[in-house]
């Protein structure tokens, strides 16, 4: 059994939502966050472009829906684990997505 690399997309997505989460919460500054977000974002969709067009357009709509659903999410659960919640779904897919062995 061969081992499995790990895209460095897969800590981009976490530490963009966690630390977009993170920034905004603490700085008091919600576009600061997003600056955080997005720049992580970019980070991992360069990675995901060497994938082709379809897994980077599949992987961006994960990861603006996981923010997108961390929203109303926070409101039934709270917000970290609403945000905890949603970063293990898109770091799961990305890993899911980027997997080479």
């Amino acid at each position: 059994m061969g081992t499995m690399r790990i895209d460095p997309s897969v800590p981009a997505v976490a530490a963009g939502l966690i630390g977009g989460y993170s920034v905004a919460r603490f700085s008091g500054i919600r576009p600061l966050g997003g600056v955080a977000l997005g720049a992580a974002g970019l980070y991992a969709g360069r990675s995901w472009l060497a994938q082709g067009p379809a897994v980077t357009a599949g992987l961006t709509a994960v990861y603006l829906g996981a923010f997108g659903a961390s929203h109303p999410l926070a409101k039934k659960i709270g917000a970290w684990p609403s945000v905890l919640a949603m970063t293990a779904v898109a770091t799961g897919a990305t890993a899911a997505a980027t997997a080479r062995r």
